[in-house]
């Protein structure tokens, strides 16, 4: 499943997510959020900053995001054949 959603342009995404510490709300905390996401919509980013905001105490301050592709269809080849070697 994760072949096929890179080969659809799912790219692995990394966000580093601030948030206020909800004890103390002067101080900040880092989150490292990863996972494949769709470049630029981020479904999946947009649907956990969602979630983040609905059930946590953190409030946000700020969300950087990068990504990278793991695989393209060019670095894809089909074998043509297969040996065994004992």
């Amino acid at each position: 499943m994760n072949l096929e959603r890179q080969l659809r342009g799912w790219r692995l995404t990394t966000a580093e997510i601030l948030y206020h510490m909800p004890d103390h709300p002067s101080l900040l905390q880092t989150y490292v959020w990863q996972e494949l996401d769709l470049i630029p919509d981020l479904p999946m980013l947009k649907r956990f900053l969602t979630f983040w905001e609905g059930r946590l105490d953190g409030r946000l301050h700020s969300v950087k995001v990068c990504s990278a592709s793991l695989l393209t269809p060019a670095e894809l080849r089909i074998a043509a054949g297969i040996g065994i070697v004992h």
